[in-house]
């Protein structure tokens, strides 16, 4: 079913939330560019579990109507992937009745973080979204349950962040990756490791899972994941090359053909990746911050100094 969500952008369909399991449900944000992410809900007889949230009040607020149609038993947790605002924004709906579980790390960069992506994305209306950080963390694996449903919480180590988890199901082989899958959509490893990330695929295709519910685009099957691993493959290999020459990554990305990457959307994320793919040929650890603000300028000017395309 859809969802109504009043605002400035009929470019992109309204959300839609699809049961991809019996009581498991899928919230779709369209078309998966940036900040139009994926999040989910678990119902059991007596109370929900929700995973992730959303980035601006409005559609927070959207988000949990749509929770509200399929269910109106209380939401007792609340998983965030991961630490980026498009997931953990509206966090705010659910507390403080909710707990809010995610890694350690994850609460860590939220506090440290802030609002600071406002600036970066000035054409976004965020509304009011007071920062909500998780309230429960863990390490390495926690098990939720929903009744007897096992929903197990995988802490993958730096990939997209240096936060991600995902949420396994296994009695339904399905799962929710957060933004260690893209689906039709650039991957975006500034934050993070391509190394690692690369490890975390081989990790999640061992799992098993028949259903995916990417952190944006559509839900899939597991063949999805091989397709992030190809790009993430092409990119180290392309890095590698433009590395051993001393050719700046600006400069390597806008020299680049993409092949069967270029229709995804948001492809300046090369820019930054490549940046990754930089620093860890340098040898520096997974994860090492880079300069969002330079990431971002070098990310415009790969667009011919367009904007990037934010329609959430």
């Amino acid at each position: 079913m859809s969802t109504q969500l009043p605002g400035p952008h009929d470019e992109v369909p309204p959300p839609t939330i699809e049961e991809v399991s019996p009581g498991i449900y899928a919230y779709i944000q369209l078309d998966g560019s940036w900040f139009l992410n994926n999040a989910g809900c678990i119902v059991g007889s007596r109370s929900a579990t929700v995973v992730d949230t959303t980035g601006t009040e409005r559609r927070a607020r959207a988000f949990h109507a749509a929770v509200r149609e399929v269910t109106q038993l209380p939401v007792s947790a609340l998983i965030n992937t991961h630490s980026h605002g498009d997931h953990t924004h509206g966090n705010f709906m659910f507390a403080p009745a909710s707990a809010i579980i995610a890694s350690e790390r994850c609460r860590q960069e939220i506090l440290a973080a802030g609002h600071a992506v406002y600036a970066l994305f000035p054409m976004v209306d965020f509304g009011e979204c007071p920062l909500t950080p998780p309230t429960v963390t863990f390490e390495d694996r926690l098990t939720v349950y929903v009744d007897d449903l096992r929903v197990e919480l995988l802490y993958m180590g730096p990939a997209h962040t240096t936060s991600d988890i995902v949420a396994w199901i296994p009695e339904r082989k399905l799962l929710f990756t957060g933004d260690l899958v893209f689906n039709g959509g650039t991957p975006f490893a500034l934050g993070g490791s391509v190394g690692g990330w690369l490890e975390a695929l081989d990790r999640l295709e061992a799992l098993g899972a028949e259903t995916i519910v990417p952190g944006h685009g559509p839900v899939a099957g597991p063949e999805v994941l091989g397709q992030v691993r190809r790009y993430l493959e092409w990119l180290l290999a392309v890095g590698r090359e433009g590395f051993a020459r001393g050719v700046p990554p600006l400069e390597l990305a806008q020299g680049l053909e993409f092949g069967e990457f270029a229709e995804w959307h948001d492809r300046e994320r090369i820019v930054p990746n490549l940046h990754r793919v930089y620093s860890e040929l340098r040898g520096e650890p997974r994860g090492t911050p880079l300069d969002y603000r330079q990431m971002f300028a070098e990310m415009l000017a790969f667009n011919g100094g367009r904007p990037l395309r934010c329609l959430s």
